[in-house]
């Protein structure tokens, strides 16, 4: 028996149809997915023509990559005292260059672990970085992260504008590329951390902590370097001086950072975040700013535009500059609130000219104004040595006898303070004790244009007003030539050349400029010198500025202007010569601050630190007032001395003639003046403290 298919048992059949479909649907995926490969590796192909071809283009644009180099980085002015302490830095920077060997080791760890992990590992541009930044980004929804390294910051730093475009990204690519081929990584982190910009005006690692921690970054602990380069991600936000808080947030995670990458501890993190957050001034503080100031308004025309850093030696001593700016900040906050007073100025000169201490306002960081030498203020009762002066050069002497009594000067009455009279007294008592009367008769006799001569002559700048009220201090005049007109008291007679700056090098050492050998003028004569010495030493011993007295010789006066508004007191000894101011910017009046007040208590503040550990020495000359002859003279011969009348007449000058007193009004003395009118107070003016 044979079986035929039709009688064979066989399993059940798909469809013809069924199988075929299966197939082309098969082939079918089988060829998009290929085409699919096929055209994104197509595309991707021609991507990478255009990305070249617009690379290309960009370079093209560029400058010849043989031109490029390495902008110079602005220079930096570093400001010392005499003995080499660091007082300022100031330029564009703010701050000197550091070699990464200078700099603290915290510091460049600090900002490869928080800004660029793979510095050491990319060629200028890290692809890794940078899809790792896209992912990032990606899961956050928003921009957390950026793929530029520190060589394409660098880049952008030296070269490019901060514009957010395609072409300036490929710019920035191609610069960090051609920096990886040209330098170190080293070098390159080393130009990176001396230029990139940290809050606050500073400019490079050792301006932020200088700025920030007032220590060099050589000194700056892993706290302090977690800090500065939190910073990079916000400067001015996360800026210490701005928000303490947000700086100190930002260093715990760049410690985190560094933990990651092994570069710190348990132990060492743990004592870095326990470390009290720095909190800067939010803005320069400390006084020796205003030297700062001053040096760089002096510099070009000492030696005009520089390109280098370069190193100013001034004449200052930061040790007695910290004892000014304490002597000044004491009175104002002691007194301040009280007496209605709010500023103070000081200078201190040595007798060769040097500035050794100045001291602009209370405070820096509010107001930067300088009023040691731009303020022009009137000086009052410390504007009579120069009248008094004049008339010892015109015959008389110490001990020559005026009557201190009512005067009047054409229609103007100048009255002594409280309106109390002496009656006869000798010049030394007239002016230890600031009589008005006396002052006014003598630049009557001897001429305001003599007084106005002898002022100039000694150092004071400023326009005098030609008229006989100028005894009294009426003339605005600024501290610091105010105080350096005194400096041929203290020397015994000659007037140097006041001095800031010493001598300016590059950090190469090489000069640039050098104040040279100290010359001074005589311009007054020695035996005048100790007259003047003598009558100013009883301001101190007994006079307006008894409260002055130190454990040596010390001579000077006190002045007060009209209501209180200026109070001042110059004093000196064989060392130094100091000169202090107190009132109020707007010129509102003080509360009865005379320049035997607050300016003495100053002086005397400071003077005790100058003068500590220096020889006791006396004032120029030997005129002995006990020992001279009451209204006479005991240096100049018999026939030259002066009459002791109440108001000789004064020798003529050349040209003169009988008609030198024809344009003078007379001096009548013991003259009866008008009351002073004093306009009634209201309940408001006392309010107003007034």
């Amino acid at each position: 028996m044979r079986l035929t298919d039709d009688d064979r048992a066989l399993p059940p059949q798909r469809s013809s149809r069924s199988k075929k479909g299966r197939t082309r649907e098969t082939g079918k995926s089988h060829g998009f997915i290929f085409r699919l490969v096929k055209w994104c590796f197509v595309l991707a192909i021609w991507g990478a023509i255009a990305v070249a071809g617009y690379v290309g283009y960009v370079a093209l644009r560029m400058p010849q990559a043989s031109t490029w180099d390495i902008p110079q980085r602005p220079p930096n002015v570093r400001i010392i005292d005499r003995n080499g302490f660091l007082i300022a830095n100031r330029g564009t920077t703010g701050g000197e260059a550091l070699s990464l060997k200078e700099m603290s080791p915290w510091i460049p760890k600090a900002v490869v672990a928080i800004e660029d992990r793979r510095f050491y590992d990319h060629y200028g541009v890290d692809p890794i970085g940078i899809a790792r930044a896209m992912v990032t980004n990606i899961i956050h929804s928003r921009s957390k992260q950026g793929g530029s390294t520190l060589t394409q910051q660098l880049a952008k730093n030296l070269f490019l504008s901060p514009d957010r475009t395609l072409e300036r990204k490929v710019q920035e690519a191609l610069l960090a590329l051609w920096l990886e081929h040209k330098y170190t990584k080293d070098q390159i982190l080393e130009m990176y951390l001396n230029r990139v910009y940290l809050g606050s005006g500073a400019y490079g690692v050792e301006a932020a902590s200088r700025r920030y921690f007032g220590k060099s970054a050589k000194d700056v602990d892993l706290m302090e370097a977690a800090t500065l380069a939190g910073l990079l991600k916000a400067p001015s936000r996360l800026s210490p001086a701005r928000d303490p808080k947000a700086a100190n947030d930002r260093a715990k995670l760049v410690l985190a950072a560094m933990k990651e990458e092994g570069m710190v501890n348990d132990r060492e993190v743990a004592m870095a975040e326990a470390e009290p957050m720095a909190r800067p001034q939010s803005y320069w503080t400390g006084s020796e700013n205003y030297v700062a100031d001053q040096v760089v308004q002096q510099l070009p025309f000492l030696i005009g535009e520089t390109d280098k850093d370069i190193v100013v030696e001034t004449t200052l001593d930061m040790t007695l500059e910290r004892a000014a700016e304490e002597a000044i900040r004491t009175q104002i906050s002691e007194n301040g609130d009280k007496r209605n007073v709010s500023q103070g100025a000081l200078v201190s000169i040595d007798k060769s000219g040097a500035i050794r201490a100045m001291v602009g306002g209370v405070d820096y960081a509010q107001s930067q104004f300088n009023r040691a030498t731009d303020a022009k203020r009137q000086p009052g009762s410390t504007f009579k040595p120069f009248v008094y002066l004049a008339a010892l050069e015109a015959g008389r002497t110490p001990n020559t006898i005026r009557n201190d009594a009512p005067v009047r000067i054409g229609n103007w009455t100048p009255r002594n303070y409280g309106g109390k009279y002496m009656g006869e007294v000798t010049l030394t008592t007239a002016l230890s004790h600031s009589l008005n009367s006396v002052a006014a008769q003598l630049i009557m006799e001897v001429g305001t244009d003599k007084v106005i001569e002898v002022a100039h002559r000694l150092g004071i700048h400023s326009a005098l007003s030609d008229n006989a009220s100028i005894a009294l201090g009426t003339s605005e005049v600024s501290l610091l030539e105010l105080t350096g007109a005194f400096v041929p008291f203290a020397n015994g007679g000659y007037k140097p050349q006041l001095r800031l700056i010493s001598k300016v090098e590059d950090t190469n050492g090489k000069t640039i400029y050098d104040f040279g050998e100290i010359t001074a003028n005589r311009v007054v004569e020695p035996d005048i010198v100790g007259m003047m010495n003598a009558m100013l030493e009883q301001t101190v011993e007994n006079g307006t500025a008894r409260k002055a007295a130190i454990d040596r010789p010390a001579a000077g006066k006190t002045g007060t202007s009209q209501d209180f508004r200026d109070a001042w007191f110059i004093g000196y000894t064989t060392d130094y010569v100091t000169g202090i101011w107190f009132g109020n910017d707007d010129g509102h009046p003080m509360k009865t601050i005379s320049g035997g007040s607050l300016p003495v208590r100053a002086w005397k503040s400071y003077m005790t630190v100058a003068e500590k550990s220096l020889p006791v020495l006396p004032l120029p000359g030997n005129y002995n007032l006990q020992n001279a002859v009451p209204g006479g003279n005991d240096i100049l011969p018999e026939s030259e001395q002066p009459s002791t009348t109440p108001y000789p007449a004064p020798p003529p000058e050349p040209g003169s003639g009988d008609d030198y007193w024809a344009s003078r009004p007379a001096v009548d003395v013991g003259a009866q003046t008008q009351p002073v009118q004093t306009k009634k107070r209201s309940f408001f003016d006392f309010l107003r403290g007034r």
